[in-house]
C-alpha cells in the first residue's frame, strides 16, 4: 500500500501561496471598510488637504507649489469625480495604503523566508500605526510610501547579477518624485550617502549597466533641475521641503517628546490625531527583540538599513513630530527579524524533530492572533471612543449632507479654514456658500436666499452631533 506524505498534499504544495493570497484578500477587505470602521468623521489636517488640493492647478506647478504634489493631484481628482466626502478625501491613502502594504509584503518576502515574511507582513499591514496612515486623507503617508518603494526597488537591483534596466529607471524616477514630499530630500541625500559608504552597494553601482546607469543618474538630474527650478523662482518652496513651518532649533527635542509619545503613552492625555499608545508591549517586545538579533551581521545591507532608519525617523521627528510615523518601516523590518529569530532559536532546539515544528504552530498562531486582536479592536475602538482622539474629528460634513438641502446658502465664518472647506461645496454639490455675521462661530445654513439682516429670519432647527463639546454645530433659519 502506498503511503501518504505531507509533502504531496495540496495544501503542504501551496502553503505560501494561499497564506499570502488570504492575507491579500483581508487586507485589501479591511483597507476598504476603513472608512466605514474609524475614525468616524475628518480631521483639521484632512479639511486643510482638501482645500490645498482643490486649489492646484496648472499655473500653480510652475509658480512652487509643488509641495505634496503627486497626493495633491490624486485628492483633487477624487474629489472631483466622488464630490467632497469623508470617503473621496481618504481614498488617494486608501489607494496608496493598498499598494504600501504590497510593497511592504513583498520587500520583506525578498529578504526573509515565506514563514517569516509572511508571518511579519500581517503583524505590519493590521497594525494601528499601519491602520491609521491608510485611514487618514493627509500626505503622510508618503512619508512611509516613497521609502518602502525605493527600498524595494533597490533590493531588485542590489544582490542581482544583471539588474533589469526598466528598475534602474523606475528607482530614478521614484526619487525624483519623491522630493516633492517634505523631507524626502533628506532620504535623497541619505541614500546618496549610504551608496558610497556601503561597501556592497559600492560594488553593485559599479556593475551596473553602463548606458542604463546612465539613462537613469540623467532623468533624476532633470528632475532636480525641474525642482531647483521652482526654488529659484520662490525661495519659501525648498524651506516647506526641508523644514516644518515655524521649525526652530530649540524646538527639535520638543519635538522628539510631541511625535513619540503617542506611541508608547497609556494616559491618554496627548492631543493628537494619534491613538496612544500606537504599539503594544507584545509587539515593541517583537521588535527589540529583532534589533538585537541584528547586531551579529549589522553590516548586511537589510540589518543595517533598518537600524539607520530608525536614527533617520528620529532626526525627522526632531523638524517635524507627524514624521514619527516613519517608524512603521524599521518596525516592520525588526518585526520580521524578530521573527526570525525566534523560528531559528525554536528549531535549532530540536533540528531534526519534525514534531516540535508542528508544535510551533500553536504557540506562533496564538501569539498572532492575540496581536492581531489587540491591534484592530485597539484602533476601530479607541478612535471611536477615547476622548483624547475622538475630539480631533468632526462629522459636520455629513450633518451637513444629511439635514441641507441643496440650492441651501451656507453662512461659514470668513478667514477661517472651515470657510475654504465648505466652499468647495459650491463647485460639488451646488451649495452656495457665504460668510456668516461676525460672532458666529458655527456654520449657519439659511432656506432660500442669503439674508442681508439675520434678524429677519427664525430659527428653524438645530443640528447636534455627539462628537463635538460643543454639540450644537448647524442652526437652520427660515
Amino acid at each position: 500500500m502506498k503511503k501518504h506524505r505531507i509533502s504531496s498534499l495540496f495544501l503542504y504544495k501551496h502553503r505560501w501561496a494561499l497564506g499570502f493570497g488570504l492575507l491579500g484578500v483581508i487586507f485589501i477587505a479591511l483597507i476598504f471598510l476603513i472608512p466605514l470602521l474609524s475614525p468616524n468623521g475628518i480631521s483639521e489636517a484632512e479639511m486643510r488637504s482638501a482645500v490645498n488640493s482643490v486649489a492646484i492647478n496648472r499655473e500653480s506647478i510652475f509658480s512652487g507649489e509643488i509641495v505634496d504634489l503627486p497626493y495633491h493631484a490624486l485628492q483633487k481628482a477624487s474629489i472631483k469625480f466622488l464630490g467632497l466626502s469623508a470617503y473621496s478625501i481618504k481614498l488617494p491613502s486608501i489607494a496608496i495604503g493598498l499598494f504600501l502594504g504590497l510593497l511592504l509584503i513583498l520587500l520583506l518576502n525578498r529578504w526573509f523566508k515565506n514563514n517569516v515574511a509572511l508571518i511579519s507582513s500581517i503583524l505590519t499591514v493590521v497594525s494601528a500605526p499601519f491602520l491609521y496612515l491608510v485611514g487618514t486623507g493627509t500626505p503622510l503617508i508618503m512619508l512611509v510610501f516613497w521609502p518602502t518603494l525605493l527600498l524595494w526597488l533597490g533590493s531588485k537591483i542590489q544582490g542581482v547579477k544583471k539588474p533589469r534596466a526598466s528598475f534602474c529607471f523606475l528607482f530614478a524616477l521614484a526619487l525624483f518624485v519623491s522630493v516633492f514630499t517634505p523631507y524626502m530630500l533628506y532620504l535623497a541625500i541619505f541614500i546618496f550617502v549610504y551608496a558610497i559608504v556601503h561597501p556592497h552597494l559600492r560594488f553593485t553601482i559599479k556593475s551596473l549597466p553602463t548606458v542604463p546607469f546612465i539613462l537613469a543618474v540623467i532623468l533624476a538630474l532633470s528632475g532636480f533641475a525641474f525642482i531647483g527650478y521652482n526654488i529659484f523662482k520662490v525661495p519659501e518652496t525648498l524651506t516647506a521641503l526641508l523644514f516644518a513651518p515655524g521649525f526652530e532649533l530649540k524646538d527639535f527635542l520638543d519635538n522628539l517628546k510631541n511625535g513619540f509619545l503617542p506611541f508608547f503613552s497609556w494616559t491618554g492625555s496627548v492631543t493628537s490625531t494619534l491613538l496612544s499608545p500606537m504599539l503594544g508591549l507584545a509587539s515593541v517586545a517583537l521588535a527589540i527583540t529583532g534589533l538585537i538579533s541584528t547586531t551579529k551581521g549589522f553590516f548586511a545591507s537589510r540589518n543595517s538599513i533598518a537600524s539607520l532608519f530608525i536614527i533617520f525617523t528620529v532626526l525627522l521627528t526632531g523638524i517635524n513630530p507627524d514624521c514619527a510615523i516613519l517608524v512603521i518601516l524599521p518596525f516592520a523590518i525588526l518585526t520580521a527579524h524578530g521573527v526570525r529569530y525566534i523560528l531559528e532559536k525554536w528549531y535549532g532546539l530540536f533540528p531534526e524533530n519534525p514534531y516540535a515544528r508542528i508544535f510551533a504552530i500553536f504557540p506562533v498562531g496564538l501569539l498572532i492572533g492575540i496581536l492581531l486582536a489587540s491591534s484592530t479592536f485597539h484602533y476601530i475602538f479607541g478612535y471611536r471612543y477615547n476622548p483624547a482622539v475622538a475630539n480631533e474629528f468632526q462629522n459636520d460634513l455629513s450633518l451637513v449632507y444629511e439635514n441641507v438641502e441643496p440650492d441651501t446658502t451656507l453662512l461659514v465664518p470668513g478667514g477661517t479654514l472651515d470657510y475654504d472647506f465648505y466652499h468647495i461645496l459650491e463647485e460639488t454639490a451646488g451649495y452656495q456658500v457665504k460668510t456668516a455675521p461676525e460672532g458666529s462661530e458655527k456654520a449657519i445654513a439659511t432656506l432660500g436666499k442669503w439674508p442681508e439682516k439675520l434678524d429677519d429670519y427664525d430659527l428653524y432647527r438645530i443640528i447636534t452631533s455627539p462628537k463635538s463639546t460643543n454639540s450644537d454645530r448647524i442652526y437652520i433659519y427660515k
